[in-house]
C-alpha cells in the first residue's frame, strides 16, 4: 500500500466487461485505485508503468497460458496476487495459495466482495471466500495451518538454516517484519495443536507439511 493509504491495483483479465465494470465502480472507492489493465501476464510485465500493490489475475486467460506459470512468474517478482476465476474448486484455491497467491475468489461474487479481498491481499492476509475456505478445511488435515505467501517465504528461508536477517533478505522484507511473520507462523501452529518454537521444530513442520515441495 502506498504512503497515501491507497491500494493500487493491476488487472490481468481478458474479460473487458468485468474490467470496465470494476474500473467504473472503483471511482466510488477511495482506497483502491485501478492503475493498469492487460489481457496477459507477459503484456503486464512489458507495459505496466510501475508495479501495483496487488495484481488481480484471471485463472483462465484467452491466450491459453498455463495458470500456474502465470502465478509463479508474478510470485517470483514478489507481486501480491489475488486469483479470480469461474472455477469454484477448493482444491484449485489450495493449489494457487500454496503456489504463492495471496487469495482466490470465484467470479460469482459482487464487486464489493472483490475489493474486500483486494484489501486483505494488500495487508498480506490469505483471502478466500467463506465457501472455498470451508471446502478447503473439509478436504485437508485440520492441524495444518494456512500460511500467507509472505509467512511461508520467511518460514522456508529461516527453517532452511538461514539467520533471521538472511531469511528476511531472501523474502524481500525487513528483519523486523520477518520476525513478525515467524511469530504469526508459530502462533498458527500453536493454535493447530502442533507448537513449534525453535528453528529445528519449524524445520520439522516444513518437512511434515511438504511446504518445501
Amino acid at each position: 500500500m502506498g504512503k497515501t493509504g491507497v491500494i493500487t491495483l493491476s488487472v490481468v483479465d481478458d474479460d473487458r466487461m468485468l474490467t470496465e465494470g470494476l474500473a467504473a465502480w472503483l471511482h466510488t472507492v477511495p482506497d483502491v485505485q485501478l492503475t493498469w489493465w492487460t489481457a496477459t501476464v507477459t503484456e503486464l510485465l512489458r507495459t505496466e508503468p510501475a508495479p501495483s500493490d496487488v495484481v488481480l489475475l484471471d485463472l483462465l486467460l484467452a491466450d491459453g497460458s498455463d495458470p500456474m506459470d502465470n502465478l509463479r512468474t508474478l510470485v517470483r517478482l514478489r507481486r501480491r496476487v489475488l486469483v479470480v476465476s469461474v472455477v469454484t474448486s477448493g482444491d484449485m484455491a489450495r493449489r494457487m495459495v500454496e503456489a504463492g497467491a495471496g487469495g482466490y475468489l470465484t467470479k460469482d461474487h459482487d464487486l464489493a466482495a472483490l475489493v474486500a479481498k483486494v484489501r486483505e491481499v494488500a495487508k498480506e492476509e490469505v483471502a478466500l471466500s467463506r465457501e472455498l475456505a470451508l471446502g478447503w478445511l473439509a478436504d485437508r488435515d485440520g492441524d495444518r495451518p494456512v500460511l500467507s505467501p509472505q509467512e511461508r517465504a520467511v518460514l522456508l528461508a529461516y527453517a532452511s538454516g538461514m539467520t533471521l536477517t538472511a531469511a528476511a533478505r531472501s523474502a524481500g522484507v525487513q528483519p523486523g517484519t520477518a520476525k513478525n511473520y515467524l511469530e504469526r507462523v508459530k502462533d498458527k501452529y500453536r493454535k493447530a495443536g502442533r507448537p513449534a518454537y525453535t528453528k529445528l521444530e519449524l524445520a520439522e513442520r516444513v518437512r511434515e507439511d511438504g511446504l518445501a515441495t
